[in-house]
Formats: C-alpha cells, sequence, structure tokens
C-alpha cells in the first residue's frame, strides 16, 4: 500500500479548489501526512492582457474577480478552521510560472502526492490555466489526483 508522506494541494484561487483542500486534509489526516496549499495567484493585469476584444465579456471577467474574492475568502476560513483545530497546514503563494514552481516544491518538500482541481473551468480558466495543467500532469514525478467537484 502507498504510504503518501507529504501532499500539496494546488489552489488557484477559484470555487473549486475548496473541494481539492479538503480531500488534502482528509489525505494527509489518513496518512498522518505533511500538508502543503500551493495558491497560484493571477493578477488582473495578466487577465485583461489575454482580453483580446470580444474573447472575454466585461461582464464574466467582473464576476470572475468576484468569485476570486469569494473563493479566496472561504479558502482562507477553511484553513484557518484546521490550523485552528491543530490541524498543521503550510500554506505558499506564488505569482511565478505555475508549472516550474510546482516542481521546485515537488523536489524541496519530497512531494508524494499532488491534488488539483478537474478541468472544469469557465472559457477564462481555460484559457489561462488549461495548458499550464496539461503540463504539470506530464512533468511531474509523483502521483497527481484530480479532484472533480
Amino acid at each position: 500500500m502507498v504510504n503518501f508522506r507529504n501532499i500539496l494541494v494546488v489552489s488557484r484561487m477559484i470555487p473549486y479548489c475548496l473541494k481539492a483542500i479538503k480531500v488534502g486534509v482528509s489525505l494527509a489526516r489518513k496518512y498522518d501526512a505533511k500538508l502543503l496549499v500551493l495558491h497560484l495567484v493571477t493578477h488582473p493585469g495578466d487577465l485583461m492582457a489575454v482580453n483580446a476584444p470580444g474573447l472575454f465579456p466585461g461582464e464574466q471577467y467582473k464576476n470572475y474577480m468576484d468569485s476570486l474574492q469569494e473563493a479566496n475568502e472561504r479558502l482562507a476560513a477553511l484553513i484557518k478552521q484546521e490550523t485552528s483545530g491543530g490541524f498543521p497546514i503550510k500554506e505558499l503563494v506564488s505569482d511565478r510560472n505555475p508549472v516550474e514552481e510546482i516542481m521546485k516544491l515537488v523536489k524541496e518538500e519530497n512531494i508524494d502526492l499532488i491534488l488539483m482541481s478537474a478541468h472544469e473551468e469557465s472559457r477564462i480558466e481555460h484559457a489561462l490555466f488549461g495548458g499550464e495543467n496539461d503540463a504539470i500532469l506530464r512533468k511531474m514525478p509523483c502521483s497527481i489526483m484530480l479532484v472533480k467537484k
């Protein structure tokens, strides 16, 4: 049987990541593993840079930013609840290249398992993250679990 010792949850601060973090907490408790949560941040300026005319309607962009803020608050509350209950979670935030950042963490922290949200995103998120998720799946030397909503 596989015994996971170091688990990394990749969070893009979108609503789907809440379930991935909950699954990460559950698995870390089950295996008595160390849990790391990496929040990958995309700056609003980056989002606007890919906003070719008509590609992402203004209202969808506003809804996306509102959902990011709400998800960020829910993530913070979830992690605070777990850590206040005595469960240690190491949180990291990065706005760097996601594939490189995850690869670095996998090596530095001896990650056995990566948890990521499965592709259930909107057009905006797919345009921003779709290729990165594929690269992560291909390049990582450890097991990866995709968590569906």
